[in-house]
């Protein structure tokens, strides 16, 4: 016997999920039998006056179809809590951490986090040949299945299949395209999903994402600059790369964009305190340096300095026409003038004899170099946002290996946190990374709320990777990327990344002893997305509601043991779980349970009420419609797990609700 979902996705096409999005906003070009009606969707924009035929060029590429097919699939996994992490550490919070396929996550999500996403940030992988990328679908349809989904002929189906286990141009388009359709839908009407991407698929992805997004929601191409090098150019040592961003609709995005400074008390105070110990001028310099969280713009002198005072960038006096020529600057030392800026200064005299008062010029090593002027950090809180940017690109990856958590190449805090603060929205704002990596995104959502007060809230979704691979022998062997990984007893990078976020909170209560909100939440409610195991699919396959009795426990089968996971999971706890997600409810939903004698059901916020376990009887029927009967419950559905009733018991059910006077709908899934 085949599940909904499974039914479900033998009927998606290429098209299926742009005929959904489309269906919801533009119904009347349906026809009742649900097809779309081209010849009035053209009148229409004739109507308009406005041309049907597109002047512009669209990407295309081998496995195109087959990626919005995917985007247009069901999942066809479950949504397994881990309770001892959830009833533990994470009880009361309200961040997210999924272990898993992303793409399967983001299906779940559609549910229950559609238009709900604020910022979205993915540092997916770069398809440089050497960051392990290969495309991951093994296709699991036949070839016949394949000519008919898609219309190919043998040859064009060869060309699809040639993409499996490559690191092509194609492979990695039809890797990402769904997975961005996916995440266009999650975020909310003002929301803005920020991309980091390099050289190497940097025109595809701007391709992709103008297709999906649309050109006119395109926001801005920022260049991160970092203190590391690419050495995999034999012309030019690449010291950059990119986040593009782009709005779900960019009328609905505020202008005026602002990147606050970080609080510039904490670093005066360490200043103070580095005064008090005598330490030079250059030593000063060293360790506050440390403490800068804001970037340092990659353009002419725009470099972060620290004096006694603070933390300064240094600023031209000059870059004007018809500046002023007349007011002449002294060297301290040299005593002679100091060359003038091209143009002259830009101040007037008595503003220029003000900044040398306030020691705020910084001369050169004579008077042959054209003095700066000293911005420090407190005399400005916020800027508009630039398009070329320098973040330390090593501070993470210390980090990480100061705190023994091997993983290379981690994102800058700093930079995450620079693109979360420069969307202009609120501080209860919802961020999604759905390529997590180490969660450095979900360090930056805790730095930003202890920083400012915020109730920002993350969604983590990391793959399970494996560090090690088992011999013949059944010996496990460390992966060459992973040796410090597993040395360290970490078998698969997610257990990296939960453990970062709980060093990372921990530092930050640490650091922020005195000023840490109350209401601080540092830790994550922890969920594992996979697929049930052969022999379930296969009890499934072979389930019929017919029989008078049923021979199989088809619940367990959805345990965490079952499943071969960790977790401490039941089967009924999975089902649930992957159920609310399915019907809208967020995880942090109200869940009661109700007792009909001894069966015990579960009521979610007085709407539906779900029957999962075996034991459901006569007795509990009866007890149910006289619950509802007396309005003692109140719920509009009643929801049940079809393999745990067998054809008598839900027979009983179906007409007992049908008696009602208060009508509840009966929903049978399997």
């Amino acid at each position: 016997m085949q599940t909904d979902n499974e039914k479900y996705n033998e009927t998606v096409q290429p098209n299926t999920a742009f005929l959904n999005e489309l269906r919801n906003k533009l119904p009347e070009f349906f026809t009742k039998e649900g097809s779309f009606d081209l010849d009035k969707f053209k009148a229409e924009l004739k109507n308009k006056n406005t041309s049907e035929l597109s002047e512009g060029y669209q990407l295309d590429f081998i496995g195109k179809d087959y990626a919005r097919r995917q985007a247009g699939e069901m999942p066809s996994t479950v949504i397994v809590p881990d309770e001892k992490q959830n009833q533990g550490e994470g009880k009361n919070s309200k961040n997210l951490f999924f272990t898993g396929d992303n793409l399967e996550v983001l299906r779940h999500l559609q549910n229950n986090y559609q238009n709900k996403i604020d910022v979205i940030y993915i540092d997916p992988p770069y398809n440089t040949g050497s960051d392990g990328f290969v495309y991951p679908d093994s296709f699991e349809y036949s070839d016949d299945q394949l000519k008919d989904m898609f219309g190919l002929d043998d040859d064009q189906v060869e060309r699809l299949k040639s993409i499996q286990g490559k690191s092509s141009h194609a492979s990695w388009l039809t890797f990402m395209y769904p997975r961005l359709a996916l995440a266009k839908k999650l975020l909310s009407i003002n929301g803005v999903i920020f991309i980091s991407i390099d050289d190497n698929e940097d025109y595809n992805l701007q391709n992709m994402a103008d297709e999906l997004f649309g050109e006119g929601n395109f926001i801005a191409k920022i260049v991160v600059a970092s203190n590391s090098s690419k050495n995999n150019s034999n012309y030019v040592s690449v010291t950059h790369e990119y986040v593009l961003a782009y709005a779900k609709d960019k009328n609905y995005v505020p202008d005026g964009w602002q990147v606050k400074k970080q609080q510039y008390d904490a670093y005066k105070a360490k200043a103070n305190q580095l005064v008090k110990r005598n330490l030079s001028e250059a030593e000063i310099h060293n360790e506050l340096l440390e403490l800068v969280k804001f970037p340092r713009f990659y353009e002419f002198d725009h470099y972060t300095y620290a004096d006694k005072k603070g933390i300064y960038q240094l600023d031209n006096p000059g870059g004007v026409t018809n500046g002023n020529t007349e007011f002449k600057l002294e060297h301290p030392v040299t005593h002679r003038f100091c060359a003038m800026p091209s143009g002259g200064w830009r101040y007037k005299t008595s503003k220029m004899k003000q900044l040398v008062a306030e020691e705020k010029i910084e001369f050169g090593k004579d008077e042959t170099t054209v003095p700066r002027v000293k911005r420090y950090l407190d005399e400005y809180d916020s800027e508009k946002p630039r398009s070329v940017v320098f973040f330390d690109s090593q501070s993470s990856t210390k980090w990480l290996q100061r705190e023994r958590l091997p993983f290379s190449f981690a994102k800058s805090d700093s930079l995450i946190k620079y693109i979360i603060s420069m969307v202009p929205s609120t501080k209860n704002s919802i961020i999604l990374d759905f390529f997590a990596g180490s969660s450095t995104t979900a360090d930056a959502v805790m730095q930003l709320n202890a920083e400012d007060g915020g109730h920002r809230k993350f969604i983590m979704v990391q793959l399970p990777e494996k560090t090690y691979h088992t011999n013949k022998d059944g010996k496990e062997v460390p992966t060459k990327g992973g040796k410090a990984a597993y040395d360290a007893g970490f078998q698969s990078i997610d257990e990296i990344s939960r453990e970062r976020i709980r060093r990372a909170a921990k530092k930050i209560r640490e650091d922020n002893k005195l000023t840490l909100p109350e209401n601080f939440d540092g830790s994550f409610k922890h969920y594992r997305v996979v697929k049930p195991v052969k022999q379930t699919l296969e009890e499934i396959d072979d389930f019929d509601p017919n029989n008078t009795n049923l021979f199989t426990d088809m619940v367990d089968g959805f345990s965490s043991k079952s499943l071969g996971i960790d977790g401490d999971a039941t089967g009924e706890e999975t089902i649930l779980t992957t159920w609310l997600a399915k019907d809208g409810y967020l995880f942090d939903a109200d869940v009661e349970e109700v007792k009909f004698d001894n069966y015990t059901a579960h009521k979610v916020e007085d709407n539906r009420l779900y029957l999962i376990k075996e034991g459901w009887g006569a007795k509990q029927t009866k007890e149910l419609l006289n619950q509802l009967g007396t309005h003692q419950l109140e719920v509009q559905s009643v929801v049940i797990f079809g393999y745990s009733f067998n054809v008598a018991e839900l027979r009983e059910l179906e007409n007992g609700l049908k008696q009602l006077d208060s009508k509840v709908t009966l929903i049978k899934r399997y």
